[in-house]
């Protein structure tokens, strides 16, 4: 696994991610169903960490939570000093729009909206003026620059890809959430835009949480943790 120069900072920094005993459950006819049974989870500024196990484990929702998507139901859950449980939907909004990047495996482009355009929108609801200077040169970044003016539909899986993976990081965010985000693309091309991704992470110093089923991307990481029946433990860092 990937060691940095940094490690001894890093476990000084204060957490971007502290999960305590969270807890996430839903209430059905024959009464609450748990999904989260209790993470405790710590992720330091710069630090990839990865997230792996089976489908139904928990592993989207914990991004869910993280990310400000779902309301965790127990346990402590702080996120960029703020606690996930106790804000309103508007500051949850804000804290994912200014410091957090979330990279899906379905790409979730904006159909109608060019590539540059797609880069761009995290910075225009941000209300900076030069959002589509920044989102040309990002997509240069990724390899992208001969497809600036095209919509998702004329660009391949890891073209897409590399536009989400441009979006997310656009803005340099604290914590950049990845859920599977090489599941709809070959190995070589999950390869690259993984790859791509990291690169772009640690550039900007971004906290990474990546949910993958691929044990040898997990591994390129620099904590392997995994999920079973909303629970985790260290795999590995």
């Amino acid at each position: 696994m990937r060691r940095t120069a940094v490690a001894a900072d890093q476990e000084r920094a204060a957490p971007i991610v502290s999960l305590s005993g969270t807890r996430l459950s839903y209430p059905s006819a024959e009464g609450e169903v748990a999904v989260l049974n209790g993470i405790d989870l710590t992720i330091t500024p710069g630090e990839i960490v990865a997230l792996t196990g089976p489908s139904g484990s928990g592993k989207s929702s914990l991004i869910a939570v993280i990310g400000g998507l779902e309301r965790p139901t127990g346990g402590q859950t702080q996120v960029l000093g703020m606690d996930m449980g106790s804000i309103g939907e508007r500051e949850r909004t804000h804290l994912r729009r200014r410091q957090i990047g979330v990279v899906f495996q379905s790409y979730h482009l904006v159909p109608a909206m060019t590539a540059v355009e797609n880069v761009a929108l995290p910075l225009m609801l941000a209300g900076v003026a030069n959002a589509r200077d920044r989102a040309r040169s990002m997509l240069q970044r990724v390899g992208l620059g001969h497809r600036l003016t095209h919509r998702p539909s004329a660009l391949s899986g890891g073209e897409q890809q590399r536009v989400a993976v441009a979006r997310a990081l656009i803005a340099e965010p604290s914590l950049v959430l990845a859920d599977e985000p090489t599941g709809n693309l070959d190995q070589k091309t999950g390869g690259s835009v993984v790859a791509t991704m990291f690169d772009l992470a640690r550039h900007a110093g971004s906290a990474m949480l990546l949910v993958t089923h691929d044990e040898a991307l997990a591994f390129q990481c620099d904590r392997v943790f995994a999920i079973d029946e909303g629970r985790v433990a260290v795999k590995h860092g």
